[in-house]
């Protein structure tokens, strides 16, 4: 029964996946009409940088397209980390931006793209990438965290802004300590 409950939430999640990558892209352009979401984003296989990072900030989706927030997800790294594509795609950016180094990955079959920096990038613009694979190094001195390095990780569908952590599984989200299951079928010992 306990299986069953974990496989139906599972598939709830998948199933929901779409329609909360397209509520957050209404919302994040201030309750305008989007672009309808994807048939099936991808969903990413890994953090960018870590197993589990710290986040050291949180998506705080702007009330209007100019307004204030947090346009991404800002993940505690060392300098010289390696940052990895969440899920696979075409580097469409490779370079610099207001002197940090930046990557963007258009995503395989959707309208989507992440953004990771500032990050030294290991990729060049047209290069395919594979999920997990190696984009980039984390920055040193990058001022975006302040006196903390991080990776500042951002999704986009257009010019809208999502939170990219919809982008990964809810296993890798919300991981937990490990809890061992009954094995059915066995009897438990008396005594």
């Amino acid at each position: 029964m306990l299986v069953m409950r974990r496989a139906m939430r599972w598939m709830w999640a998948v199933t929901a996946l779409p329609l909360a990558l397209g509520a957050a892209s209404a919302g994040a352009r201030g309750g305008a009409e989007g672009p309808p979401p994807p048939a099936g984003p991808p969903v990413g296989r890994a953090w960018p940088v870590g197993v589990r990072p710290p986040v050291l900030r949180g998506w705080e989706p702007p009330a209007t397209v100019y307004g204030p927030g947090h346009r991404g997800v800002d993940l505690g790294a060392a300098p010289g980390a390696p940052v990895r594509a969440v899920a696979a795609g075409r580097v469409s950016y490779a370079g610099r931006v207001a002197g940090r180094g930046v990557v963007s990955v258009a995503l395989t079959g959707t309208d989507l793209r992440t953004t990771y920096e500032p990050v030294t990038a290991t990729v060049e613009k047209g290069q395919e990438v594979a999920a997990g694979e190696v984009v980039g190094t984390v920055e040193p001195g990058g001022a975006h965290c302040g006196a903390r390095s991080c990776v500042h990780w951002g999704l986009l569908r257009g010019d809208a802004y999502l939170d990219p952590v919809l982008l990964l599984p809810p296993w890798l989200v919300n991981a937990g300590p490990s809890r061992l299951l009954p094995v059915l079928g066995v009897p438990l010992p008396e005594g």
